[in-house]
Parts: structure tokens; sequence; C-alpha cells
């Protein structure tokens, strides 16, 4: 087994992580841990309440950035955008540390490969 295991990276991301030199830069997409996320009234929100709970969930993701920066710092890595999407997610580019320290963060839900898509034929 390698030197990568956590339960926000996926095992195939975590096998690639472990394969990489130490100064190799990977691209994520890091889903920040908002408070209520994973709530669902089950009831359809009005366009009013979708765009509150959007703006409530992008404020939430923005106060981990501070946390996120520090540890992209520390290990040579940035941001690839300013603030979080609407699902509370920003992209980075960083090394395969700066993967594991960002999932050792309690303000980290879990961190996807950057993967291009591919169009089907």
């Amino acid at each position: 087994m390698g030197k990568t295991r956590s339960k926000k990276i996926s095992r195939e991301f975590a096998t690639r992580l472990d394969r990489l030199a130490g100064d190799e830069r990977v691209r994520a997409v890091v889903l920040l841990r908002t408070p209520g996320g994973a709530e669902a009234s089950g009831k359809r929100q009005s366009p009013g309440e979708r765009a509150a709970a959007i703006e409530a969930r992008r404020a939430s993701a923005e106060r981990a950035l501070g946390d996120v920066d520090q540890v992209l710092a520390q290990f040579g890595g940035r941001r690839l955008a300013k603030k979080p999407d609407a699902l509370g997610s920003i992209p980075v580019e960083t090394t395969a540390d700066g993967i594991r320290a960002l999932a050792s963060s309690r303000r980290v839900q879990a961190i996807l490969e950057d993967q291009p898509l591919h169009r089907i034929p």
C-alpha cells in the first residue's frame, strides 16, 4: 500500500499521488466542508430559495479559504479560481504532499482528481 490513505481521496487518485515525484504538481478539486451542505428539505425550492442556498454555501466555503491557502502556500501550490463555486468547491494545483495535507484539514470534505472530459463520438 502507498502512503496516501484518506477517506477524502479515492483509492485510484491516492495510487496516482503515490507515484508522483516530490515536486510534481497535480490539479484537484477540493470540496470544502460547508455547514448544512448535505441537508435536503425534500420540497422543491423556489428560485429565490435556491439562490439564497447557493450564496450561503459559497459564503461558508469562502470562510475555509484561509486554511486552504495556508496549506497551498506551505507546499508551493495555488488556487485556480478566486472563489468557490455553487457547490462549495475550488480547483487547486499542488504537490502530492499538498493534497495529503489538504485531506487532513477539517475544512475539507473531499478531494477529487481534476480530470479532462472527453466527448463520446
